[in-house]
């Protein structure tokens, strides 16, 4: 199973995963706040700083990928992201979407606010998902 490690404390990124879990039909994604005891257990060579500035995605191989590379690696496991994961392995546009990313989240806050993701939040819920599975 992946693990997505994200900021519960940003309304932005809390909305993202709810939306997540609706596009995530095979379950290949366990989401787990940051806050959460066990996050940094599972990254303990990520500092607290890194894992705020963006989400970071464990692959079942151990392997540790950073936004825009997160939401593409996410993108090639749930099939109406594929296209936007696709688009992404385009050389160059990973380079692009970094960058954006990078952007966007050192303002989340902020367009947090702007767009109304708390809002936004309390109006999609979360699909209801079974059990993480056990290795």
């Amino acid at each position: 199973m992946n693990t997505v490690l994200y900021d519960d404390e940003c309304p932005l990124c809390i909305f993202q995963m709810k939306l997540l879990t609706w596009l995530d039909w095979f379950d290949q994604a366990s989401l787990r706040p940051l806050r959460d005891p066990e996050a940094a257990a599972l990254a303990p060579q990520l500092e607290r700083e890194d894992l705020l500035e963006a989400i970071h995605c464990i692959a079942s191989d151990g392997t540790i990928y950073r936004g825009a590379k997160a939401l593409r690696f996410l993108g090639m496991r749930m099939p109406l992201l594929v296209p936007m994961a696709l688009f992404l392995w385009i050389p160059g546009v990973i380079w692009v979407a970094e960058r954006v990313y990078d952007y966007v989240s050192a303002r989340r806050l902020l367009l947090s606010r702007l767009f109304g993701c708390k809002d936004a939040c309390a109006i999609l819920p979360e699909r209801s998902r079974q059990k993480p599975r056990v290795p």
